[in-house]
């Protein structure tokens, strides 16, 4: 009687090859390019910023130095972002396109995220100071939320400034008010953007050299995106519209 034949099977030397298009290595290399790109931006434009905390460990002992060194964060986000859709027309948008959005950006960047800084500065002193006491329990939830809604605001602002609809230097007003209006109504994209920003921030605290080369680059995309997407609710350019929020949205709306 002839037995079953079973099935040959290949080789245990034989090694899988990864069949992957040259489309697909080209996405994968534009990516690349762009995090390293956004990282060495956000390094570099925050040099004095990250020697200071590398220097000093408790940096709440000097909290007006810290202050005034946070302030280039502000452009540094602008910059990003500003690269980021810069790279949604060029995958592999240059270096130097980066610095030169640092450079435009500078001025308006400063000046509306100096408001910022001094809000949570006030905001974090006070929580601080009424910590422990009957009128620290009762503020405290409100101290909060003001503090997480203008690091919120601030970063949405950033993000208006590096679009084309921001060019017009006396719409930085509208820009933070549309900010924080946007940071208010789309509050699930505020706090994921809160989370991965903390979130990254520990990661680069933890692991400052691998933190900075990986980190803020995949971190400060996911946020820009989601800025975008507040931002078109607040101007009304998506397909669905609440009819009842439309006088606030022409009031905060970002002008040229």
């Amino acid at each position: 009687m002839s037995t079953p034949s079973t099935p040959s099977t290949p080789a245990s030397g034989r090694r899988l090859r990864l069949n992957v298009g040259h489309d697909s290595w080209d996405l994968i290399w534009s990516h690349v390019h762009r995090v390293l790109v956004v990282n060495l931006g956000v390094a570099v434009t925050n040099l004095p910023l990250l020697l200071a905390l590398a220097a000093e460990h408790q940096p709440w002992r000097y909290l007006v130095f810290f202050g005034l060194l946070s302030l280039g964060a502000g452009p540094s986000l602008a910059a990003v972002f500003a690269y980021l859709r810069r790279t949604a027309d060029d995958e592999r948008a240059p270096v130097a396109d980066l610095f030169r959005g640092y450079r435009r950006l500078f001025t308006r960047a400063l000046l509306g995220w100096t408001p910022v800084v001094l809000l949570l500065a006030v905001a974090a002193t006070d929580l601080a100071a009424l910590w422990g006491t009957a009128l620290g329990s009762a503020l405290a939830p409100l101290l909060t939320v003001v503090i997480l809604l203008a690091l919120s605001s601030g970063v949405v602002a950033m993000a208006g400034l590096a679009e084309d609809l921001a060019e017009d230097p006396r719409a930085l007003r509208h820009t933070l008010l549309a900010a924080c209006y946007a940071s208010v109504r789309r509050w699930p994209l505020t706090l994921l953007n809160l989370g991965l920003l903390g979130v990254s921030l520990a990661l680069v605290n933890q692991a400052p050299l691998l933190g900075l080369a990986v980190v803020p680059g995949c971190a400060l995309f996911v946020v820009w995106r989601d800025c975008g997407a507040m931002l078109e609710s607040v101007r009304g350019g998506g397909a669905q519209r609440d009819d009842a929020a439309q006088p606030i949205k022409q009031a905060f709306a970002v002008t040229r």
